[in-house]
């Protein structure tokens, strides 16, 4: 009998490229004529972004900024959850950003009811953070990866360790 065949799902945010995004945006920040004079600051943390300015208007354009700057550094878009604006002191508001990192037990059910929605012979089992799908064949895997790019799940789906 052949060896199975396997792959991971998972979710993943390469760090150092949101940390490039992140200091792009605060030189950007510093060189803006709408920015000069003003408090407006952003901040990288191992699981969150903090943003903080004087207004909504600038906290918006900020967020506009990080968004374009993770494009086109190729970290997906769906990874950073904006959080509720909150005031601050002085009449400065700030907001909160979370990175999503693995895919939750939720979206993990939801992606093996996909795969076995297929009726292809592979299975799928949730571990941790990340889901893995095994099979005899190598096509019935290349399907199922095809189906889970055109699903969606509400996070960016990765496929590695492909044996």
């Amino acid at each position: 009998m052949a060896k199975d065949s396997s792959f991971d799902v998972v979710s993943q945010v390469d760090m150092q490229e949101m940390d490039n995004a992140v200091n792009q945006v605060r030189k950007e920040i510093d060189q803006r004529y709408d920015f000069r004079g003003s408090d407006a600051s952003i901040e990288l943390t191992e699981k969150e972004i903090k943003i903080a300015a004087e207004d909504e208007y600038k906290l918006g354009a900020i967020l506009d900024m990080l968004r374009q700057k993770m494009a086109k550094r190729g970290v997906p878009l769906r990874s950073v959850v904006p959080g509720k604006i909150e005031p601050a002191a002085k009449g400065s508001v700030r907001q909160t950003c979370e990175i999503q990192q693995g895919i939750s037990k939720e979206n993990g059910k939801k992606i093996v009811v996909a795969i076995k929605a297929t009726k292809l012979k592979v299975n799928a089992q949730i571990q941790e953070d990340q889901v893995r799908v095994a099979g005899a064949k190598k096509d019935d895997l290349q399907a199922v990866i095809q189906m889970l790019r055109e699903g969606d799940f509400g996070v960016d789906l990765q496929f590695i360790n492909m044996r």
